[in-house]
């Protein structure tokens, strides 16, 4: 009797939530040379300008994200959603890595022109939106200069991950 009520439960479990489920990636999550993304941002007259709007990804597959900034306009890179729903590998700023192994950070800034990339694998399934926009900082200073309040200039993007 015990056996039959734990298989009941179990397979209620399995029809009800079939998202938890599907959404977990086993195995190694970092075999492999990543799958390179390639992100520019120009500054524009109006804020910044991404060079891809969309990445289409893949749960499970092991990606890097390369994100060059031109320099000209200090930019922040928020990631916030996706990397909550990734296992991080590694961060390269200026060829210097930092060695993740699954810890989170929110955002990187571009003070000057240059590249930062990170590796990681997705493993939820979803949507996760990506944002390039002022520092904060600069929002500050922007709005002082100016004796009000500036709103902070962005561009969007998403990952769409299946």
């Amino acid at each position: 009797m015990n056996s039959f009520m734990l298989f009941v439960i179990a397979t209620l479990g399995l029809t009800l939530f079939p998202a938890l489920c599907e959404s977990q990636v086993g195995g190694n999550l970092a075999a492999g040379p990543p799958l390179d993304l390639d992100l520019e941002v120009a500054t524009g007259p109006d804020g910044p300008i991404l060079s891809v709007s969309r990445f289409d990804l893949v749960t499970g597959e092991y990606y890097r994200l390369n994100v060059t900034s031109d320099g000209e306009q200090g930019w922040r890179l928020e990631v916030d959603e996706l990397l909550r729903n990734s296992h991080l590998r590694i961060v390269t700023i200026n060829g210097i890595e930092v060695h993740l192994q699954s810890l989170a950070f929110r955002a990187i800034e571009f003070d000057v022109a240059g590249t930062a990339r990170f590796s990681f694998t997705p493993i939820r399934t979803g949507n996760y939106d990506f944002s390039v926009g002022d520092v904060p900082s600069t929002v500050r200073r922007r709005s002082e200069k100016a004796g009000r309040t500036v709103e902070r200039r962005v561009a969007m993007g998403q990952f769409i991950v299946e």
